[in-house]
């Protein structure tokens, strides 16, 4: 069957190989994901979600109980005090908009601790110069980079302890940056030495990618908000749209104030039928965030045989569901994105090509055979077509899918050696 789906026999005996090699890896990937079923279960338990929760709103969205009720399994799941869960977020970059210019006003300072924000934030920001950003509302912007992939904790702290900063981002994942992802015993320990120096400066973190890969989010780290999108890790694959920002309530109103209107907030907001998707998401997401970890193991393993270098490498702690694998050329880089759609449901006879794509200053190619158009959750795996030609993968929501596509990658780029 593997020779039929274009998989030659050598790859598939590599492939079995290495499935054995990862067992222990595997097993550490399933015992967390009870871990966070548990806790899912348990919110919706604790809310008593029923048939009812599905139905939807339209127009203002006055007195929708389902959507008020998932934001509550939403802010019990990630120990928040109060959630926004809404299908009126189109994206992560944009619930992250919302929450900077909600928290922020003129004259603020906000300050990233680890490194530039993702590329998408620069017009947001204003790195890169925009009419709508937040530097053209006075917001001031700074950043201090990660020094080894470590907090710079003298600087940082140092920084801080001025009492003029508003908020301090951190970014979870690495976006297209080479650094590695943050995990959250890290991220514990600089908020511990900043609340030492400064007990009043409001920290968010980018959870995009980062949700139920470790035993912890980051508000039980001692971050004051969170944001993260549904068509990622808490969708599990089956919501269409949205996003979240969990935390403080005080800074949420403020969040769903700027999403909304001021004085309405949270109250209104119809949820058009993604109700039942947002709560099916959730159930799921535990064991589809499994899959797109044991996913990303596979594929690291894999290329360190092929002699790549994969970050995290296949028996290296996690922090999100993102595999990097460094191909040093284009052409190979190329090909195995290629693959990646190849080896998908839907749009397999598709051939991506890099681009230049809004938001971003170099060509980019993007592979996703997603039922969810860009759902990150969804095998996919995206580029930059620049040195050192970093592909950037995540998402399976089956880890069987997930491998069948990245051995179709795999050969795609071997067969372009062979000839």
């Amino acid at each position: 069957m593997y020779q039929e789906f274009g998989i030659n026999e050598k790859l598939e005996k590599m492939a079995n190989e290495v499935e054995l090699e990862l067992k222990n890896e595997f097993e550490n990937i399933e015992k967390n994901c009870t871990k966070n079923s548990l806790k899912v279960l348990k919110a919706f338990q604790n809310n008593k979600i029923s048939d009812m929760h599905f139905n939807q709103t339209t127009g203002y969205g006055y007195g929708d109980i389902g959507r008020d009720t998932i934001e509550k399994v939403f802010t019990e799941v990630l120990s928040a005090e109060d959630a926004l869960v809404r299908n009126q977020f189109i994206s992560g970059t944009h619930a992250l908009t919302v929450a900077l210019f909600g928290m922020l006003r003129p004259k603020d300072i906000m300050l990233s601790i680890s490194g530039k924000p993702y590329d998408t934030l620069d017009t947001v920001i204003g790195i890169e110069e925009n009419k709508s950003s937040l530097k053209s509302f006075g917001v001031n912007f700074e950043k201090i980079d990660l020094i080894d992939d470590n907090f710079d904790t003298d600087k940082i702290l140092e920084r801080v302890s001025k009492n003029d900063i508003k908020l301090i981002e951190i970014q979870r994942s690495r976006g297209y940056a080479t650094r590695r992802s943050i995990n959250i015993e890290k991220i514990e320990a600089i908020i511990k030495e900043i609340r030492k120096v400064n007990k009043d400066v409001i920290i968010m973190v980018d959870n995009c990618y980062g949700e139920f890969v470790e035993e912890k989010e980051p508000i039980e780290a001692g971050a004051d908000i969170m944001v993260g999108s549904l068509i990622k890790n808490l969708g599990g694959g089956l919501a269409s749209n949205g996003a979240y920002i969990a935390g403080r309530k005080d800074l949420v109103e403020l969040c769903a104030e700027r999403l909304t209107s001021p004085g309405q907030g949270k109250e209104v907001g119809p949820s058009l039928g993604a109700n039942k998707s947002f709560l099916q998401g959730m159930y799921m997401a535990p064991i589809t965030v499994a899959s797109a970890l044991k996913t990303a193991v596979f594929t690291a393993k894999m290329m360190e045989k092929l002699g790549y270098k994969a970050v995290p490498m296949s028996n290296e702690k996690r922090a999100d569901i993102v595999q990097t694998i460094e191909f040093g050329n284009p052409e190979d880089l190329i090909k195995y994105c290629q693959g990646i759609q190849m080896g998908s449901a839907i749009d397999s006879n598709s051939i991506p090509e890099p681009w230049d794509m809004p938001g971003y200053t170099d060509k980019v190619i993007m592979a996703a055979g997603a039922f969810t158009m860009g759902s990150s959750i969804e095998l996919s795996c995206d580029a930059p077509i620049r040195e050192p030609y970093i592909a950037f993968q995540q998402g399976g929501l089956t880890y069987e899918y997930g491998k069948l596509g990245v051995l179709k990658a795999i050969q795609n780029m071997l067969n372009k050696k062979d000839k």
